[in-house]
């Protein structure tokens, strides 16, 4: 179990995600659930595989990954709110938490590419 912020940030997030999921189907809502439940917790599982990454370049790409599916999650909780499946002050908070990971992921995307070219 990692304790570092990024992977705490985006385990508990992943739990969020998989409880909006819950909810959303059991209001019969299928599509952006099936989509919003593979983006949202496919950012935890690439900031996983970037621990272990093989080489610096992989490490980058692995979290270039995460942060290309938290910009996706976002859009489809943007989506959700739009057509009222989830309301505002269920929005606001998972795309809080969401941006702040999406923060944390270009900070050490641009730290791990610094440290690259030195």
């Amino acid at each position: 179990m990692r304790n570092d912020e990024l992977s705490i940030q985006s385990m508990d997030f992943a739990v969020n995600i998989i409880n909006l999921v819950k909810d959303l189907k059991s209001k019969h809502e299928t599509v952006i659930s099936n989509q919003i439940g593979r983006s949202g917790t496919s950012i935890g599982a690439n900031i996983r595989e970037a621990q272990y990454a093989h080489g610096k370049p992989d490490f980058i790409s692995k979290l270039q990954i995460a942060l290309k599916e938290s910009n996706e999650t976002g859009y489809w909780l943007e989506l959700l709110y739009k057509t009222n499946y989830i309301d505002e002050r269920t929005y606001k908070s998972l795309d809080s938490a969401c941006a702040s990971i999406r923060v944390m992921l270009i900070a050490s995307i641009n730290t791990a590419k610094e440290n690259n070219e030195n």
